[in-house]
């Protein structure tokens, strides 16, 4: 059982793991703080702070947006990937050639280079007026298209074949095993990827650091990837986000 894997996960490796993600959400909870609490703290001296939460792209500019997207990127989507890693574990107890770290570390670059991307159209977005200072769309015609395409998504066939990977890491790992611990975060990273990269740019919808919505939309991308219920999540999710954007349509106009 996954729950019985998971509570097994006692190593170094893991508590590390665990520890980078727990600080993530952490530091993701403090750059939502709302403004009126950032100015009391630096009211009474708390500087570094203040900077650190100040994440609207015309106070922060291209650095610390990015630097939001790549914790907000770890701290989302390290925890669906912790099947795939615990299975990768447990083959790296028969040979000496599969090292836990780099494995992550290549799934993590990916993530970064997402980072990159989501950030610059971020900060091309804020410019253009289509999200406000917090990353919430102040376009219907932008939420509906956003969310149409999330939802026709969940129905294509690149969906399918990289959530079917996630969901057999095992099958997975075997085909590329002799690929190297680094090569095979990377391919695990770009699958992971392909399975969540339109349901991540949702944030554009509800605002970049809405700490809700990136709680839920974990949770969902987990569930996704678990071979006993994603099924039963995917498709289903893709109409109730079809049915968000015509329901954004209509509203608007």
């Amino acid at each position: 059982m996954i729950a019985d894997r998971i509570r097994s996960m006692t190593g170094f490796h893991w508590i590390s793991l665990f520890f980078g993600i727990l600080l993530a959400w952490v530091v993701l909870f403090l750059m939502a703080v709302p403004a009126e609490m950032r100015a009391l703290n630096a009211v009474y001296g708390a500087d570094f702070w203040e900077s650190l939460c100040t994440i609207t792209p015309d106070a922060a500019g291209f650095a610390r947006v990015l630097l939001m997207w790549i914790v907000m990127s770890a701290a989302m989507m390290a925890p669906t990937a912790l099947p795939a890693f615990a299975t990768y574990d447990d083959l790296s107890r028969q040979t000496s050639h599969a090292r836990f770290g780099p494995l992550v570390a290549g799934y993590l670059v990916i993530w970064i280079g997402f980072a990159v991307v989501a950030a610059a159209v971020q900060m091309g977005l804020f410019q253009a007026g289509l999200i406000g200072a917090l990353g919430e769309s102040q376009s219907a015609v932008l939420s509906a298209g956003l969310l149409t395409i999330a939802g026709l998504y969940q129905f294509s066939a690149l969906k399918d074949a990289c959530l079917s990977k996630c969901r057999m890491p095992i099958t997975f790992f075997l085909q590329h095993f002799d690929d190297g611990p680094w090569r095979n975060g990377l391919r695990l990273g770009a699958t992971c990827l392909g399975c969540c990269w339109a349901l991540m740019l949702l944030a554009f919808v509800g605002g970049v650091m809405n700490i809700a919505f990136m709680g839920l939309a974990t949770v969902i991308m987990i569930l996704e990837k678990l071979p006993e219920i994603g099924r039963w999540v995917t498709k289903p999710l893709g109409l109730v986000l079809l049915c968000s954007a015509a329901f954004v349509v209509a509203s608007a106009f």
